[in-house]
C-alpha cells in the first residue's frame, strides 16, 4: 500500500532499521550537511535531526540516499520490477483480436485510479500564515557548503501552470533564500518551469507559483523523473503510487498542492524581474557560478501541525541524488525501448553526474547502427544534453566497469569511431565554451564491419571449453582454494 504522506513513510523506516535520530544540536549552517554529506558516502541510513539550532522542526536528510530506500519510496520489489510494470503499461494501445482486448481490461481498470483527487482540505494547511507572518524563518533552510551564497531550498516540488493552456507542470529547483519573503528560482532554459515562465515574459504576465515540500516519497521523486512534457507528474505519481495523489487548493494562488506535504510556499514570480543568484555547491563536485534568475516572492506559507522539514545534500558522488539518479535510469530504461527495440540495456555512471556519461548495449543490424542511437539520444528531450554516448554490443554487462573499460579499448579506433556533434549542454556543465551551449562526443563500442571500414578478421574471445569448466567446479572443493 502507498504512503499516505512523509511521515508514515519515515515510521516505515524506523521500522526497517533504515532511519537515524540525530538527537544532538546541530546548527543547519554547514554542520548539519557535513554529518549527512559523512553518512551519504558510506551508504548509511536516512537522517532525522531533532534538535536544530534556532529551529523548532526537525530535519531530514539522506531520506533516499540506498537502493533499499528507493525501492521503499516507491512502493516496489526492485526498480527493474517497477520499469516492467512501466513498460506493461506502455504496451496498452490498440490490441487486435477480441482475446487480446479482454486481456487488458484489468489493466485499463487499474490505470482508472491514479488520477489526481482534488479534496477540500488537507494538512499542509494546518497552519496558515499570510501578509506579515510570512517568514522564510521558520524553516530551518540548510547553508550546505562554505562558498555558498546562503541556504537553498534543495528537494522543493515546484508547481506552475502554463500561462497559455493551463496544464499544470510540477519539477525541482533549487531556491536561494534571500530573505524572509523571496527566493530565487533556479530555472534551467531546458526544464519545465523555465518554458511557463518564459511564456509568462513574453505575454507580460505574473506567473503563479507554489512550492510543496514534504509531500509523499513518490510525489517528491515524480517531480524529478524525466518524463513526457504531456504527462502530468501527479498522474505519474498516482501510477506509481497505485493511487491518487490528493490534492487541495492553495489559500492564495490559483494552484492545487499535495494535500498532505510538509510545508507549502504560494507566491509568485515577475516577468523579466531577476536577481544574481549562487554561487552554489552542486552535484558536480564544483561551485555553480553565479547568474541571474526570477525571483519568488511568497505571500504564504501553510504547514502541518507539526511538520518536518525535508532536504537533500548534493556535491560530488557518491550522494543521495545518485540513487534518485539509478532510480530515473531504470524507469527511462522502458520507454526507450518502446522507442528503440534495438536497445538492450543503458546505464549513467554515478561519476558522470547524470548529464556527462551515458553508456548503452544495443542489438547491432546494420553498419553506422551504433551512430543512429547517438544521435536519436541527442534528440530526445533531457537525454539530449548528454556530453558522452558510448554504445556497446548487446552482451556487455554496462554495470560491469572492467568490462566496459575493456571492451571500449579492445573495440574503439578513436579516429574511426568517434562522432562528435554540437549542440545543447547542461548549463552545470562549466568546461563547455558557453553555457548551455557546447560539443558532445559518441563513441562507437560495437564490434566493427567490413562496411563501417574494418577489413581484418575480428578475433575471437578467449573463453575456456565447456567440458574443462564443468570437470573443475566437480572438484574446486578438493582443491582447498579459497577466494
Amino acid at each position: 500500500m502507498p504512503y499516505k504522506d512523509l511521515q508514515e513513510f519515515l515510521k516505515h523506516l524506523d521500522r526497517a532499521g533504515e532511519l537515524k535520530h540525530i538527537n544532538a544540536e546541530l546548527d543547519p549552517y554547514l554542520e548539519i550537511a557535513e554529518v549527512t554529506d559523512r553518512v551519504s558516502k558510506k551508504f548509511g541510513p536516512a537522517l532525522l535531526f531533532d534538535k536544530v539550532k534556532g529551529s523548532k522542526f526537525p530535519v531530514l536528510t539522506n531520506m533516499y540516499g540506498s537502493y533499499a530506500r528507493m525501492n521503499m519510496a516507491l512502493d516496489s520489489e526492485n526498480l527493474d520490477a517497477l520499469g516492467e510494470r512501466i513498460h506493461e503499461y506502455l504496451e496498452i494501445e490498440r490490441p487486435d483480436g477480441i482475446i487480446k482486448k479482454l486481456q487488458m481490461i484489468p489493466k485499463l481498470s487499474r490505470l482508472t485510479n491514479i488520477f489526481p483527487d482534488h479534496v477540500k482540505r488537507g494538512s499542509c494547511q494546518d497552519v496558515v500564515l499570510t501578509g506579515d507572518q510570512v517568514d522564510l524563518g521558520i524553516m530551518p533552510v540548510l547553508t550546505t557548503w562554505p562558498g555558498d551564497a546562503g541556504p537553498f531550498i534543495t528537494l522543493p516540488v515546484v508547481f506552475t501552470k502554463n500561462p497559455e493552456t493551463g496544464v499544470r507542470n510540477a519539477g525541482m529547483y533549487r531556491m536561494q533564500v534571500y530573505d524572509r519573503n523571496t527566493t530565487g528560482m533556479h530555472w534551467h532554459r531546458h526544464k519545465g518551469g523555465a518554458y511557463h515562465y518564459h511564456l509568462a515574459e513574453k505575454l507580460g504576465k505574473r506567473l503563479e507559483v507554489a512550492v510543496a515540500i514534504g509531500p509523499d516519497p513518490a510525489v517528491t521523486y515524480a517531480a524529478t523523473a524525466p518524463i513526457p512534457d504531456e504527462i502530468d507528474e501527479m498522474l505519474f505519481a498516482g501510477f506509481l503510487r497505485n493511487q491518487p495523489v490528493e490534492l487541495v487548493k492553495c489559500k492564495t494562488v490559483d494552484l492545487e498542492v499535495p494535500a498532505t506535504a510538509e510545508f507549502v510556499l504560494e507566491g509568485y514570480v515577475e516577468a523579466h524581474e531577476k536577481r544574481s543568484e549562487g554561487p552554489f555547491g552542486d552535484h558536480t563536485g564544483f561551485y555553480t557560478l553565479e547568474e541571474e534568475y526570477p525571483v519568488f516572492h511568497i505571500t504564504c506559507i501553510t504547514h502541518r501541525k507539526n511538520p518536518i522539514y525535508q532536504s537533500t545534500i548534493v556535491g560530488k558522488p557518491p550522494k543521495e541524488d545518485c540513487h534518485m539518479g539509478y532510480a530515473v535510469e531504470r524507469l527511462t530504461l522502458p520507454i526507450l525501448k518502446k522507442q528503440f527495440a534495438e536497445i538492450e540495456d543503458m546505464h549513467m555512471p554515478w561519476a558522470g553526474v547524470f548529464h556527462n556519461l551515458m553508456l548503452i548495449s544495443i542489438h547491432k543490424q546494420y553498419p553506422g547502427h551504433a551512430r543512429k542511437i547517438m544521435h536519436a539520444m541527442w534528440g530526445m528531450g533531457q537525454v539530449a544534453l548528454e556530453k558522452f554516448i558510448v554504445v556497446f554490443d548487446s552482451d556487455v554487462n554496462l554495470h560491469d566497469y572492467n568490462e566496459v573499460v575493456w571492451k571500449a579499448c579492445n573495440n574503439l579506433d578513436p579516429q574511426r569511431d568517434m562522432e562528435i556533434a554540437m549542440g545543447p549542454i547542461d548549463v552545470l556543465d562549466h568546461s563547455s565554451r558557453a553555457q548551455g551551449y557546447g560539443s558532445k562526443v559518441g563513441f562507437d563500442c560495437t564490434k566493427k564491419w567490413p562496411e563501417e571500414g574494418f577489413t581484418r578478421r575480428w578475433p575471437d574471445e578467449m573463453t575456456m571449453s565447456p567440458e574443462v569448466k564443468k570437470k573443475v567446479d566437480e572438484v574446486w572443493g578438493k582443491l582447498g582454494i579459497k577466494g
